[in-house]
């Protein structure tokens, strides 16, 4: 089996994880324990730290609405993935957000992710 295909398996698998809501079992799974993850806002690095940050941003989130994966493309160690999320977040206030998700892998694992969105 060829990287592409690896990666194209492995980014399907990640984005069936998060639309059943195992975001914290995604980054176990799926994350290198030194995986970088860049937002727009901010850069974290290690696994534990990034684990960290998402369950600050899960305790904010009363309820979530739309997990959907619009289109994927992976060539050999780079995944894209376009994604449209909304959810209600503990003030009640409504978040619709459209990313890109940008993955560099090896060896089966995310070593680096970069989201680009806009929450203006």
């Amino acid at each position: 089996m060829t990287t592409a295909t690896t990666n194209n398996i492995r980014i399907n698998e990640l984005n069936d994880y998060i639309a059943e809501g195992k975001i914290l079992e995604a980054m176990d799974e799926f994350y290198a324990d030194n995986v970088i993850m860049t937002e727009p806002y901010h850069t974290t690095e290690g696994k534990a730290a990034n684990i960290e940050r998402e369950k600050q941003f899960l305790a904010n989130v009363k309820e979530w609405h739309v997990f959907d994966v619009k289109a994927t493309a992976v060539a050999d160690n780079v995944s894209l993935s376009e994604q449209h999320m909304k959810w209600t977040t503990t003030d009640d206030k409504v978040m619709d957000v459209e990313q890109i998700a940008v993955a560099r892998w090896e060896n089966g694992k995310i070593v680096h992710e970069r989201f680009y969105y806009n929450m203006d």
